[in-house]
């Protein structure tokens, strides 16, 4: 028999909450035990769907409780969360590739207290071929990523810069560089840029554009990988949440499946 793991949840929003319901309503192995918020009361108040609703305490008392910390906050708390399950040498689930690039000491820091950070495969697709491709020599990959101009409007480099997006009636360019570079100026929006460069050819390499297209109703992402084991050309439609059209309602789902795979008998991927 396999000890059932103890899951908390670190952020309880559009994510946290899918993720939520799932745990309370059964899945093998694994049981929800606390949730992390920076707004306790709104965190309580989103419990009311569960069955069997648990305590939401500090990141630290998550460590302390859980074997898997699920990281779904804003990317500004991820340290927060993700040094105290660290140090306690807990399994970090997380869909946050962008805040894996800002603080990359995590990965010394997994390795010193024997922890793991299980990055979720979020919103994108192909990151199985990606990793096996780099185990011989990628010659280069990029992504293209089309989302509606709804998407973006919240970004930081958006909003910074004062760019105007409603009412586009043509496809904008709103950004083109390195996969870091996107990652740093669209932290909540591009997760999966840092993802595909973490995977393959490092987020240096990894080459990206963002257009903010009044045509699409999805948020898009083409990436185009060319290695000496296979060339391949991938592209996902996802469908936006109501809570946050920046965010796939692919990208919860993906959590959940990161986590059956903590348990399950058979694993089918990389």
């Amino acid at each position: 028999m396999r000890k059932t793991l103890k899951v908390g949840i670190a952020g309880f929003g559009t994510i946290g909450k899918v993720v939520g319901l799932a745990l309370d309503k059964g899945m093998p192995g694994l049981e929800l035990v606390a949730i992390a918020s920076g707004n306790p009361d709104k965190a309580k108040a989103a419990m009311a769907g569960l069955s069997q609703p648990v305590p939401v305490v500090s990141a630290k008392e998550l460590a302390g409780l859980a074997d898997v910390i699920v990281e779904c906050a804003p990317t500004a708390a991820f340290m927060d969360i993700a040094e105290p399950a660290l140090c306690q040498g807990r399994t970090l689930v997380t869909v946050s590739g962008a805040a894996i690039l800002q603080h990359p000491e995590v990965v010394e820091l997994a390795k010193r207290h024997g922890a793991q950070i299980l990055l979720a495969t979020g919103a994108l697709l192909g990151l199985d071929a990606v990793r096996a491709a780099a185990k011989g020599t990628i010659h280069s990959v990029t992504m293209v990523t089309r989302k509606p101009p709804t998407s973006l409007t919240k970004a930081k480099f958006i909003v910074e810069n004062n760019i105007q997006l409603l009412g586009l009636e043509e496809p904008l360019r709103v950004f083109k560089g390195s996969a870091r570079e996107g990652a740093e100026k669209f932290p909540s929006n591009v997760n999966v840029a840092a993802s595909l460069g973490l995977a393959g050819l490092g987020a240096e390499q990894t080459q990206l554009e963002i257009w903010a297209d009044p045509g699409k109703t999805r948020n898009t992402h083409t990436i185009k990988v060319d290695a000496d084991s296979a060339s391949f050309e991938m592209t996902i439609e996802n469908v936006p949440t109501v809570e946050n059209p920046g965010t796939g309602r692919i990208t919860a789902l993906s959590v959940l499946a990161a986590l059956e795979s903590l348990t399950a008998a058979l694993r089918v991927g990389s």
